[in-house]
């Protein structure tokens, strides 16, 4: 089985923050491939970042039996689901779910105060706004994270002594090698959503299941694209390969 984890941003180190979180949940027979998006934006910490980031994530939804999306907006989560032969799972919704099963509520910690609206939306979507407690902010840049441990620590060690909530969602994938220390000194479970996501997509890939195709996540219908997008038509062929790290 083989797993890809689509790092939506084009920071080569986060993609390996990100690739050896899901290496390290994956099962014996099961090959990780993590890649970094060919084009986009370094980070994504806005709405206009995360829409330029999608098409460099569909570049890779190919030659794989599943997928991540390894960003915690989701990006082109429902698109990716209409071209893949595979499951597609997001780090916020694996993340998400993940969380109900250990409580009644949880908190969301990210980093910009301007995506926790994104953070809200998703929480709608998948149904578990009403879990929610609350989205907090580190104000902290993405490609900043990997250095600012203190100040995510602090504000999930206030989460979980002011929110009334039982776990801790993570709200950005460079954060995936902390979970498991913040979960040690904080006391509540602290859920990263790169780990939780590849587990998803593994089990989905191991019942042999795949995304439904009958109605609105059917395949797109054939049309010419024009422009810089021209090479996303639908109807070419799609390569196997891509470019990125490679962790098995």
């Amino acid at each position: 089985m083989l797993i890809k984890v689509v790092n939506p941003n084009t920071s080569a180190d986060m993609t390996a923050i990100i690739g050896q979180a899901a290496l390290g949940v994956a099962a014996p027979g099961t090959t990780i491939r993590a890649v970094t998006s060919r084009m986009g934006p370094a980070s994504i910490e806005s709405h206009y970042d995360e829409a330029l980031s999608v098409p460099g994530v569909l570049a890779e939804i190919a030659g794989a039996d599943g997928y991540v999306i390894a960003c915690f907006g989701d990006p082109g989560l429902d698109a990716a689901r209409e071209i893949a032969d595979g499951p597609v799972v997001g780090v916020a919704e694996a993340a998400m779910h993940a969380a109900s099963f250990l409580g009644r509520g949880f908190t969301v910690v990210t980093t910009l105060a301007r995506t926790a609206g994104r953070a809200w939306d998703l929480a709608d979507r998948y149904g578990l706004a009403r879990l929610c407690r609350r989205v907090r902010a580190c104000e902290v840049p993405v490609l900043e994270v990997a250095l600012a441990e203190k100040a995510i620590t602090e504000e999930c060690r206030t989460a979980a002594v002011q929110d009334g909530c039982d776990a801790i969602v993570l709200g950005c994938a460079g954060m995936a090698d902390l979970a498991a220390r913040l979960t040690a000194e904080i006391g509540l479970p602290v859920i990263d959503g790169v780990a939780a996501a590849t587990l998803q997509a593994q089990s989905l890939v191991a019942m042999g299941l795949r995304t439904g195709s009958r109605h609105e996540y059917a395949p797109p219908p054939p049309k010419p694209y024009t422009g810089l997008l021209a090479e996303f038509a639908v109807g070419r062929a799609r390569s196997a390969e891509s470019g990125g790290p490679v962790t098995s």
